[in-house]
C-alpha cells in the first residue's frame, strides 16, 4: 500500500479529465476505483471534492490516497507490471474494424451499440478506452477519447493520438465548434417539424451506486432557478421522414453535451426514441403526444440512436473535416422495414439555418 501523495499537474500534461490523468500516472487504477474514491472524497484537487470527469489544469495539486500495489490488484484491467491491458485477438480485430478514418493525429471509429465508451465497475477493459491499445497503429501511446457516447448509442467517436491534439479537440468541443448530427427513430410525429428543446437536465435522486441506473429529469427553463443542480441543455431537431403518425425519422443536434440529453429531451416532448426502455417506458402508448418506445417485434429491442455525422476543424491543419458513420445493422433493418432511404434526406437539414 502506498502513502498519500500530493502531485502537481505539469505543463506538459496540460488540461485533461481527472480520470485520464490518473490512469496515465497509475495504470492499475480502474474507472470504478477512481469513481469510488471521488464519491468518498479521498481524491481531491486543490483540497476540493471532485468527480472522475472533472478537469485538472497545470499547476493544480491532486491528492491521491493510499493505493494498493499493482500486484495486489489482479482484477484490475491492467497487468501487474503496469503495461498495456490484455486484449483478445477477436476484440482487437473488432475495434480495428470500427475505424472509419485516421491520420497521424486523430482516429475516428464507428462505435457499435452495446460497447461502452469508458469502463465502469466490473466491466474490465472491454470498452473503447480499454481497447484503444489495439488502435496504436505504430504509435508508442494509445489514443485518447475526447468525448463519449452512451453504451447503447452507436456512431462516430474521435480519439486523439497525442496529448496536444486531445487538448485541442477537447477545447473545440467546449467551444462548440465541433458539430454532431444524430439520427434517431422516435415514437409519434414531432410538431412542428423543426424545433429546439431547451429543458434543463438534472440527475434523478436514488439511482445507482456507481452511476448505473442513472436517469435525467427535465426541468422547464422557467423553473431552473428552483433547482440548483439543474444544468441548461439545448437540442435542435428536424423531422426527416414519417410513417403515418406512428414513428418518425429525426435528425438531432446537441448544442450542449449533457448526459442522456437527446433521450431525455425527446421523451419529454412525448416522442421517446424507439427502443429506449429507460426514457420511453415499456408500454405501447404513453401519456404524451406520441407513442411509447415500443413498436413491436425486433424493432423495439435496441436503442435507435446513432451519431451519424461529425464536423470539426482539424487541430493541426485547420481544415474542416466532416465524417459520416454507417448505421448499425438493427437500424438498417428498421429503415428497410419502414421504407426509409438514406439517400432521400439531406446530410445536414439545419444547414440553411446556420
Amino acid at each position: 500500500m502506498s502513502a498519500v501523495q500530493l502531485i502537481k499537474v505539469t505543463e506538459e500534461e496540460g488540461e485533461q479529465r481527472l480520470d485520464r490523468w490518473l490512469k496515465r500516472r497509475f495504470p492499475q487504477m480502474s474507472q470504478g476505483m477512481i469513481e469510488k474514491l471521488c464519491r468518498k472524497g479521498q481524491l481531491r484537487v486543490d483540497g476540493g471534492r471532485v468527480k472522475a470527469n472533472s478537469r485538472v489544469e497545470p499547476g493544480q495539486e491532486v491528492r491521491v490516497p493510499p493505493l494498493p500495489n499493482p500486484a495486489e490488484m489482479p482484477s484490475a484491467p491492467y497487468r501487474a507490471d503496469g503495461d498495456a491491458p490484455h486484449i483478445s485477438d477477436a476484440d482487437a480485430k473488432m475495434i480495428q474494424g470500427c475505424v472509419l478514418w485516421k491520420d497521424e493525429h486523430i482516429i475516428a471509429i464507428n462505435k457499435p451499440p452495446g460497447l461502452p465508451s469508458q469502463g465502469g465497475s466490473g466491466q474490465g477493459n472491454r470498452h473503447v478506452d480499454g481497447l484503444a491499445e489495439a488502435l496504436k497503429f505504430g504509435f508508442k501511446e494509445r489514443p485518447k477519447l475526447v468525448h463519449r457516447l452512451d453504451k447503447d448509442t452507436s456512431g462516430i467517436l474521435l480519439l486523439a493520438r497525442t496529448d496536444r491534439v486531445a487538448r485541442r479537440l477537447s477545447e473545440a468541443f467546449r467551444n462548440k465548434t465541433t458539430r454532431k448530427i444524430y439520427w434517431a427513430a422516435v415514437a409519434g410525429k414531432p410538431t412542428p417539424a423543426m424545433g429546439t428543446v431547451r429543458f434543463a437536465l438534472m440527475k434523478a435522486p436514488g439511482h445507482g451506486r456507481g452511476g448505473e441506473g442513472e436517469k435525467m429529469v427535465c426541468i422547464h427553463p422557467a423553473k431552473i432557478n428552483d433547482h440548483p443542480d439543474a444544468k441548461r441543455a439545448t437540442t435542435d431537431y428536424a423531422l426527416l421522414d414519417v410513417l403515418g403518425t406512428r414513428v418518425s425519422w429525426v435528425a438531432l443536434v446537441p448544442i450542449t453535451g449533457r448526459t442522456h440529453q437527446l433521450r431525455a429531451h425527446m421523451a419529454e416532448l412525448g416522442h421517446p426514441i424507439v427502443g429506449d426502455g429507460k426514457y420511453g417506458g415499456s408500454s405501447q402508448e404513453n401519456l404524451g403526444d406520441g407513442w411509447g418506445a415500443q413498436l413491436g417485434g425486433e424493432i423495439s429491442r435496441k436503442l435507435h440512436l446513432h451519431a451519424r455525422q461529425i464536423s470539426f476543424d482539424h487541430p493541426i491543419s485547420g481544415k474542416r473535416i466532416t465524417l459520416t458513420a454507417p448505421m448499425p445493422d438493427h437500424m438498417k433493418r428498421t429503415w428497410k422495414t419502414l421504407g426509409w432511404n438514406e439517400a432521400d434526406v439531406p446530410a445536414d437539414p439545419f444547414e440553411d439555418l446556420a
